[in-house]
């Protein structure tokens, strides 16, 4: 099942990224998703997609073929191959039959809309492109599809060539004002914009940076206490020097230092584990900062539960709020998209109730000497922030 959550997020990116005019960060996106499915043919439309505005109608031209390859008796995804190959031929008319056959089937697919609005502008008809333009647009929550398409004569709105579009309430409204950095020919971004974009660029290269970061700080300071206690089942008084939680001490930044503590091998062991399996796919779907947000701030709100719900006596250290408020928004994410993800939404969602019934049960079980004040706050503050920091990965037209 992580293999096929990896595979929608890498697709769900690059969709974003196309919708975004940066073709190039698409298809690292679908590249991604092609090394864990080479045989998905929604990944190699992906890269057809993307290569196209890249300029590179070669690898067009094989991804195509390698969709027909695998859909040799018809599909959704072969119908858009087709289009762009017809496209690559400029017989417009035709790929916007294809085009036209696979909207019927699936319209509330951004990139399809935009495709179609490229080639009734190639065909003369601005109004009808126009309108495809908008609804283009509107699927992909404002995105204007720049450099996605081969250019043709004259400026259009998705970066190919054709009549100017109408003004929208997020474009400039005079030449004085700038254009949003996406938009933005290169040689004319200062200095600082061309940085932050080679950052992004750098940045989209290792989907997995901050979940490796969080669990290689952890396996650090729990390897700096196993120094000081001389075993790998640590001193107490080890953990509150270094910063592990007693309830009601007054001594509030423990909260957020014990959330990088453990108490012996075991313990870190299958936090790092839940925390590598989890928060590999919850970083992918919410994006570096949202997920260390959430990473964060979970384990800030289940260790202010502890503090407040456990006895005085009780030294708490761990990583399992962080975790289970993880775990929230990677639940939040499947609930608010159970039906953009189809049968795997909902197969995904049973399998989150599953181990999350599983864990609580662990938790309350007699003996068990888990903080269950502190998976509850986590979890909880997990679910809202997936909700709130949270975005769906498509719109159905009604």
């Amino acid at each position: 099942m992580e293999a096929q959550t990896e595979i929608q997020s890498y697709l769900e990116r690059g969709k974003q990224a196309l919708a975004e005019g940066q073709p190039r960060e698409a298809a690292i996106a679908f590249a991604h998703a092609a090394q864990i499915d080479p045989e998905n043919p929604k990944v190699h439309l992906g890269l057809a997609e993307a290569n196209l505005g890249l300029g590179d109608y070669r690898v067009v031209t094989l991804a195509c073929q390698k969709v027909e390859e695998l859909q040799p008796e018809g599909g959704l995804e072969s119908l858009l191959a087709r289009a762009l190959l017809t496209l690559l031929e400029k017989r417009y008319d035709q790929a916007l039959s294809y085009v036209d056959q696979y909207i019927a089937q699936d319209p509330a697919n951004a990139y399809a809309h935009a495709l179609r609005s490229y080639l009734l502008q190639a065909l003369g008809q601005y109004y009808d492109a126009g309108l495809a333009r908008s609804r283009a647009a509107r699927l992909s929550y404002g995105g204007r599809f720049e450099r996605a398409f081969p250019p043709l004569e004259e400026s259009f709105g998705f970066g190919y060539r054709g009549v100017p579009p109408s003004p929208s309430p997020h474009a400039p409204t005079s030449p004085s004002q700038p254009l949003p950095q996406e938009q933005t020919p290169w040689p004319q971004r200062s200095q600082l914009q061309r940085q932050v974009t080679r950052g992004r660029f750098i940045l989209s290269r290792y989907p997995r940076l901050v979940t490796n970061t969080l669990i290689f700080i952890n396996i650090a300071v729990f390897l700096v206490e196993v120094f000081l206690s001389q075993n790998l089942f640590i001193d107490e008084n080890v953990l509150y020097q270094m910063g592990g939680e007693v309830s009601q001490a007054g001594d509030y930044w423990r909260i957020f230092t014990a959330m990088f503590l453990h108490a012996n091998i075991l313990h870190i062991f299958l936090n790092m584990l839940s925390l590598f399996l989890i928060g590999s796919a919850t970083e992918l779907f919410y994006g570096k900062l949202r997920y260390l947000i959430i990473y964060l701030a979970s384990g800030i709100v289940g260790g202010l539960a502890t503090y407040f719900l456990m006895p005085a006596t009780v030294l708490s250290v761990g990583a399992s709020g962080a975790i289970f408020g993880v775990f929230g928004a990677l639940g939040a994410f499947y609930i608010m998209n159970r039906r953009a993800l189809g049968p795997f939404g909902q197969g995904a969602i049973i399998n989150w109730l599953f181990w999350l019934g599983l864990n609580l049960a662990l938790g309350f079980a007699p003996g068990s000497n888990i903080a269950v004040s502190d998976h509850i706050g986590g979890l909880i503050t997990g679910l809202v922030l997936g909700f709130l920091l949270g975005r769906p990965l498509e719109r159905r037209v009604l």
